[in-house]
């Protein structure tokens, strides 16, 4: 398993007694995006920082270490490439710098993309073009536009690794500096030849492999699909087979040739959902993995048109089931409880444990999808944004959302991040268990006003959803509506995070705090909202701060 701040890992054999450095299967990942200006210098730039970073790593860090962070600056569109490069400590430093130079190779070639990693068992490396380490960085490159790369650094490296000795031999005298030039200088261009003649003799037994991209990547082109393939699979986009209709165009049920069922999201030629928008949930999407998350199966932008392929959820969404009379008699407290647990899932998945941080900014009842199994599945990723390391809030100058779901800080100021998804789980997890809408315009209060009243009065479970005809447990009744209202809680400091969450719910033995009174739903400032049904398709604002955009 590998995190960004840790690795883990176990086997039936002894890693240690072996001499292969590339122990077990390395993989690799890239960006999706590349550099766009002067990639063939880029490429150059990458792998000299890449291989001094390794040098450094494997010959210049602590014994006990094996590790090095390194940057060079590039040119206005990317101002600077930061690299990082590790072994396990019981590795040599000749053993540390083979297995550097192995998953370096791992990558590929040439080195297009603005960021890739290759993680294996006994070593790791990685760049980007923005920081992603909480350190300092040890090893900085000069500016370069030469033709060819050096294969390490000048004198970055000298003045952390030489200790002062008093005299070698015969009692002769030595100042640093002329223990610098004979004892390090030799030492590193020997280092370095030898691991350039290892990567060279690599690359040419393997030509053939260094021209494949990365194995993990996944680019949209991959993922194009014909026109004429998705007018037959829906029936030319027939009315019989549409599913539902936002305020940005309709989606239709679809069968592809091989019988697989998909779900076509059509924006309509006058949608303000532009390119822009559509490539920022399609960037997102694609790179999402997850059994609680909708599954992209292609893209169509062929004839004006502009197509989103998803897979077909046969249940369609949460809240035409949720929130029917009838219907609702079909989810009884054990699928609600698996309803909520999933979608918290799904969420800590977003914000926590995939390469990317995604806030959704757009969570609702009608943007929760359901499988055949009544398994939740998260939806409609327009709205959504992608977060930098250590990036901990945005802000936007227009607020775009739903009414009834939006955090009262987004609603009000435009600030969005973790806690904002927090508080629009909140509202749907309340919502799930009582069978009501917080937006319904026919009550007099919103729903977190009332479940706080009974809340406080201690006759909650008058809330639940009568539809279950009081067929639920009512210890896990009372501890799903309190991780209810500590997620809607005016103060996004407060509000736990996902996986605080789904502790919370998946266990008795977990504490819960007491929450304080939820914000309330009546706001002066006027929101955007959509028509949300079964495959709601919302927009993001051109005007918002484009380093918001992913």
């Amino acid at each position: 398993m590998y995190y960004d701040p840790c690795f883990l890992h176990y086997s039936d054999a002894d890693l240690r007694a072996s001499d292969d450095t590339a122990l077990g299967s390395a993989f690799s990942t890239a960006y999706s995006a590349n550099a766009t200006a002067e990639p063939a210098r880029f490429d150059r730039v990458v792998a000299a920082l890449l291989n001094a970073t390794a040098d450094y790593a494997a010959y210049n860090s602590s014994r006990m270490r094996l590790y090095a962070s390194g940057v060079v600056p590039f040119d206005r569109e990317i101002p600077e490439v930061y690299s990082w490069a590790q072994c396990t400590p019981d590795l040599t430093p000749a053993r540390c710098r083979d297995c550097l130079a192995n998953m370096i190779q791992e990558l590929g070639t040439p080195l297009y993309s603005v960021g890739a990693r290759a993680l294996g068992i006994r070593c790791s490396v990685r760049y980007e073009n923005r920081p992603f380490l909480d350190g300092p960085v040890m090893l900085r490159l000069p500016a370069t536009g030469a033709p060819a790369p050096s294969p390490a650094p000048a004198l970055d490296m000298v003045p952390n690794v030489v200790t002062p000795l008093a005299a070698v031999g015969g009692g002769r005298k030595y100042s640093v500096p002329g223990m610098v030039l004979i004892v390090v200088l030799p030492t590193l261009a020997a280092a370095n030849l030898l691991a350039g003649l290892f990567i060279w003799r690599r690359r040419r037994r393997s030509p053939a492999r260094a021209k494949q991209p990365c194995k993990d990547t996944e680019s949209v082109d991959s993922m194009l699909m014909d026109i004429s393939t998705l007018r037959a699979a829906t029936g030319d986009f027939a009315e019989s087979n549409k599913l539902g209709e936002g305020g940005f165009g309709a989606v239709y049920k679809g069968t592809l040739p091989d019988g697989e069922e998909i779900a076509v999201k059509r924006l309509s030629k006058s949608s303000t959902q532009g390119v822009e928008e559509l490539k920022n949930e399609l960037a997102l999407v694609v790179k999402l993995k997850h059994k609680n998350l909708v599954r992209l199966v292609g893209v169509c932008l062929e004839q004006q048109e502009r197509l989103l392929v998803y897979e077909f959820i046969p249940n369609r969404s949460l809240d035409q089931i949720l929130f029917d009379t009838e219907k609702g008699e079909q989810l009884d407290w054990g699928k609600r409880q698996r309803i909520i647990r999933g979608i918290a899932r799904g969420l800590q998945y977003l914000h926590e444990d995939s390469q990317l941080k995604v806030v959704h900014r757009d969570l609702k009842a009608s943007n929760v999808l359901l499988d055949a199994d009544m398994n939740p599945k998260i939806s409609d990723f327009g709205l959504a944004r992608l977060f930098g390391r250590g990036q901990t809030q945005g802000v936007t100058d227009r607020v775009i959302g739903t009414y009834g779901y939006m955090a009262p800080e987004y609603l009000m100021r435009g600030n969005y991040s973790v806690k904002s998804d927090v508080f629009s789980f909140g509202v749907m997890a309340l919502e799930i268990v009582t069978g009501r809408k917080n937006s319904d315009t026919l009550q007099s209060e919103d729903l977190l006003t009332m479940i706080w009243q009974h809340w406080t009065s201690g006759t909650v479970l008058e809330m639940m959803d009568p539809c279950m005809n009081n067929s639920f447990s009512e210890s896990d009744a009372r501890r799903c509506i309190q991780v209810g209202l500590m997620c809607v809680q005016e103060n996004p400091v407060d509000r736990p995070v996902m996986s605080a969450v789904g502790m919370m719910l998946g266990s008795d033995m977990v504490s819960l705090g007491a929450p304080s009174k939820p914000a309330s739903m009546f706001y002066t400032r006027n929101a955007g909202a959509d028509s949300g049904n079964g495959f709601s398709i919302s927009t993001i604002s051109l005007n918002d701060d484009p380093k918001d955009h992913f």
